[in-house]
This record gives structure tokens, sequence and C-alpha cells, in this order.
């Protein structure tokens, strides 16, 4: 019962950046918590970075002071700019959401189609 619409994965070489962007749409309440998740080949779908409804952050320790996520309230947006790009980020990544349905009141996990990116020369 939510959608994503995402945006901004593609081909970068090392050391650029990409900035991905991801809109939420359906008969939502309220979405307390929105990020974003990523899968490499060979490895576990892990958390890359999440944003609260208050401002609060949370990122992974391999992206942290490369990466920034924000979010708009008022248009259910999350964005996340990557920058000094590594090959290791070479990943799939997912919009994730927590949101709160008007109908039930019930707060559920959902995920995007997800959006390659790949970091290379």
């Amino acid at each position: 019962q939510v959608q994503f619409v995402e945006s901004g994965g593609g081909l970068v070489q090392p050391g650029g950046s990409l900035r991905l962007s991801c809109a939420a749409s359906g008969s939502i309440f309220s979405i307390p918590a929105m990020g974003w998740y990523r899968q490499a080949p060979g490895k576990q779908r892990e958390l890359v970075a999440i944003i609260t409804s208050g401002g609060s952050t949370n990122l992974a320790d391999s992206v942290k002071g490369r990466f920034t996520i924000s979010r708009d309230n008022a248009k259910n947006t999350v964005s996340l700019q990557m920058n000094s790009l590594k090959a290791e980020d070479t990943a799939v990544y997912y919009c994730y959401c927590n949101a709160r349905l008007s109908s039930p009141m019930k707060a559920y996990d959902y995920w995007g189609q997800g959006t390659q990116v790949t970091v290379s020369s």
C-alpha cells in the first residue's frame, strides 16, 4: 500500500558523487522513519542511513563522513547525498520507510524496487 519513486542511481567513478531521492505515496498517516538499505552481491541487505520524522539520523559506520541523509516530511521524500564514493559502495540501493497507514493504524516496514549504484573506473 506504499509506493516509491526512486531516482538518482547510476554509474560513477571512484571519488565521485551521486544523490538518491525517493518519494513515498499511498494512504499514509505518518512515516516515523525513512532511509536507504543496500545489498551488494554475496552480502546481506544492510542499513545505510535512516532519518526519523524528528530529524534524528543513523548511518552505517562505513558511510559516516561521506553520506548525508535528509527528508521533507511534508512531501514524504528522503534523499541520500553520497560523496567520495568507493567501489565497495556498489550495490542495489532500496528506499525504505516505516509507515503508519491511515487504515489500519499500524506501522509496517516497506522497501522500494531498488536502484543500481555502480562505482567503477
